[in-house]
């Protein structure tokens, strides 16, 4: 790629049950100060509303919260679900939020993760990605403020509805629609020209579609004369990285096994493998690309194949888990900041060449200064 990689986290969050909840989304708030601190770019956060692992309901209301205690890591809703919504309502929010974060927030948008939840409201779940689809046509039209929207479907009712404020962003705050393995993600994203989420980047299923996600988007794209921008495209994937690969696989025995039995009894997603050995759990992860519980170098390469993989994209988003335990978790992120981040940005470049252009002419240097110093020694004695 000849473009700099941004980083950034997806937090869903994962919290195993049983644990005090007041604390568990109070360690997520103190997570996105942390890596505000490191220079992570941006943190989406989940919407979930059963199940009890994901406990976060309204990732605007922990937007909000989350703004105050940051400077300059952008926030964005990942996702929010969309048939969930009355549409003028969460577009209402989000242009609020705007305001209130000075331009730093995002607007993630999906058809709903947890079937469960679905089934508490009434939703068939056959339907939810085309009533995605409808909502957001209608929260576009209201963002572009060209003409009240009247809109009359089976399940909301707009009448000359238009927002009251703009947003903040000019011409609006960035969107983007998920994406698993099917191509409907990519197919409105490339529609409406937004940008694309990539949630299942490293699992098999969609690793293995990434390069055609992106030919559907482009296709789409032209079909509708919309443009798209692989700088806005986010692969997500979970890591965690310790000094030495040993030390990690220690780490890891902290959490790992109940995020696999989440997924396994839980989720949607049987993303874990089927042992209770967390040894086994670690190896058959790293085995399948789909993680990364290794070292600085270990995520270096499990980047450059999703980098290969895509033809290029513009953010890498780890997988925010508790599979460690505070320390270790706080450390593997600094890691990445330390030593990853500068593989895919450049930024360690410019520092390395001066290094070694200063040692390849130390010699002259030390003798110009060596000289120097004789030199001066010498005006001291014959001028006394």
């Amino acid at each position: 790629m000849d473009w700099p990689l941004s980083f950034g986290v997806f937090l869903a969050p994962f919290h195993p049950v049983g644990q005090n909840p007041t604390l568990a989304l109070e360690r997520d708030l103190d997570l996105v100060v942390h890596l505000d601190a490191l220079g992570f770019d941006e943190v989406w956060i989940g919407e979930h509303h059963s199940a009890g692992y994901e406990i976060i309901a309204s990732p605007e209301v922990f937007i909000a919260a989350a703004a105050q205690r940051t400077q300059h890591i952008r926030l964005g809703t990942g996702v929010s679900s969309l048939p969930y919504h009355q549409p003028l309502m969460l577009a209402d929010r989000m242009v609020l939020l705007d305001h209130l974060t000075r331009g730093r927030v995002m607007f993630g948008v999906g058809p709903g993760a947890l079937p469960s939840d679905a089934f508490m409201m009434g939703i068939d779940v056959s339907r939810q990605r085309e009533m995605m689809e409808e909502a957001l046509e209608v929260i576009l039209a209201l963002l572009e403020g060209a003409a009240p929207v009247t809109h009359e479907s089976s399940w909301f009712t707009l009448r000359d509805a238009r927002l009251q404020l703009r947003p903040y962003s000019q011409p609006c705050f960035e969107i983007a629609v998920a994406a698993q393995i099917s191509p409907s993600g990519p197919r409105l994203a490339g529609k409406h020209g937004v940008s694309l989420l990539s949630l299942g980047a490293t699992n098999q299923g969609g690793f293995d579609v990434l390069g055609s996600h992106w030919n559907v988007m482009e296709e789409r794209s032209a079909a509708f004369g919309t443009s798209v921008d692989r700088k806005k495209w986010r692969l997500v994937g979970p890591m965690h990285i310790a000094d030495t690969k040993e030390q990690a696989y220690r780490d890891v025995g902290f959490g790992l096994p109940q995020w696999v039995d989440y997924f396994q009894r839980v989720a949607a997603l049987p993303l874990g493998p089927d042992t209770t050995d967390v040894e086994e759990m670690a190896n058959a992860m790293n085995a399948s690309g789909f993680a990364v519980i290794g070292t600085v170098e270990d995520a270096k390469a499990q980047i450059a194949r999703l980098v290969e993989q895509s033809g290029g994209f513009g953010t890498f988003l780890n997988m925010a888990h508790e599979w460690a335990d505070r320390e270790a978790t706080w450390h593997s992120y600094e890691l990445l900041a330390r030593y990853v981040f500068p593989e895919f940005q450049g930024s360690a470049v410019s520092a390395a060449a001066s290094r070694d252009w200063a040692a390849e002419h130390r010699p002259e240097f030390m003798s110009a200064a060596t000289a120097a110093v004789m030199e001066a020694i010498q005006s001291h004695h014959a001028s006394e």
